[in-house]
């Protein structure tokens, strides 16, 4: 899956999509897309992700107590 780094707009493929929808984790594993060569994978903040479009990434990927803060 293509994600975007929210700051600088570069585009990162996720290595690791169990840790992305995984809400108790904080981090995610993915690869830079940007230049020829494919880079090293690096783990990043969800925080710093957003979707290509430019949304941020559901909460309930982000929260893991996101029900119980509604009420």
């Amino acid at each position: 899956m293509f994600l975007k780094e929210a700051k600088t707009g570069d585009l990162v493929d996720v290595v690791d999509m169990a840790s992305l929808t995984n809400p108790f984790k904080r981090h995610v594993t993915v690869q830079f897309q940007s230049g020829e060569d494919l880079a090293d994978p690096v783990s990043v903040d969800k925080q710093q992700l957003a979707f290509p479009s430019g949304e941020g990434l559901p909460e309930c990927w982000m929260n893991g107590y996101y029900r119980l803060q509604q009420r």
